[in-house]
């Protein structure tokens, strides 16, 4: 069955959204010349039907891995399993596995709902604004359930990479990982994964979280003449994906800058 697209417009960008598809942003591209500034989600991408392979999607009721096969609430143990074929650990939530409603549509926004059982009862709500090219996610979640439960929010936006994609954003400090790919501990900055000054993109695979976070960052394109500035709200940390890679063309390539505002 073909996935329902809402298409938003502002001045100088389109943004079209499959919220069937977990809330996922598709495509955002400048009008101009049809330049991607998240990653290009083709037809095949659009069909497999898995957000994992689109532009963006919100991250809750958690972000990231859970191991342990749970976390502990005030009213007790929460057991979680494994959610996707490809992941041993329960990862990333269960909005984006979710078909999500309209609530309403304009041109340029657009209002989503999500009513999940899964893991516990919560009402998800995120709103999509685009503005003289400002695309702005706001991201909510009320707790339906008897019991109190923990909450961690966030965005998993997909990036174009080339060569020459350059990323500027302060950090304190990073959690490194063991072979389970959970955090283990708070270390220093190593000075290749120090991007306070604008930094090519490690060759080498980055999949950790960054702490003390000001909550602004740059994404610079330079061979497509754009920058893209993040910013984000009541958070102090995000999370950096960039796969290993050598590159061998100038074509694009998949990199990802994760933003997690959490909140109990």
């Amino acid at each position: 069955m073909p996935t329902t697209l809402l298409t938003l417009r502002d001045s100088l960008t389109q943004l079209t959204l499959a919220p069937e598809l977990g809330a996922s942003l598709v495509n955002w591209v400048r009008l101009s010349d049809g330049l991607p500034l998240l990653r290009h989600s083709d037809e095949q991408a659009l069909a497999a039907a898995n957000p994992r392979r689109l532009a963006c999607y919100p991250l809750l009721p958690w972000s990231n891995r859970i191991g342990g096969g749970g976390f502990a609430t005030p009213a007790g143990w929460q057991a979680l399993s494994a959610n996707t074929e490809h992941e041993p650990l329960p990862i990333h939530g269960s909005a984006w596995q979710q078909s999500w409603q309209v609530v309403d549509m304009t041109s340029d926004s657009a209002n989503l709902q999500l009513e999940c059982q899964s893991p516990f009862p919560y009402r998800a709500n995120l709103h999509v604004r685009l503005s003289d090219g400002c695309l702005r996610l706001t991201l909510h979640a009320t707790h339906l359930g008897a019991q109190a439960a923990w909450y961690g929010l966030g965005f998993h936006p997909y990036l174009p990479r080339t060569a020459h994609t350059r990323l500027q954003a302060q950090a304190g400090g990073v959690w490194l990982c063991g072979e389970d790919k959970l955090s283990s501990h708070c270390s220093g900055l190593p000075a290749h994964w120090n991007f306070e000054e604008p930094t090519l993109l490690p060759q080498q695979l980055v999949d950790n979280a960054f702490t003390q976070w000001p909550g602004s960052a740059r994404i610079i394109q330079a061979d497509a003449g754009y920058q893209l500035v993040c910013e984000a709200q009541g958070s102090d940390i995000f999370l950096l994906f960039c796969p290993c890679l050598l590159y061998t063309s100038p074509s694009p390539r998949d990199g990802l800058l994760s933003r997690m505002p959490s909140s109990a």
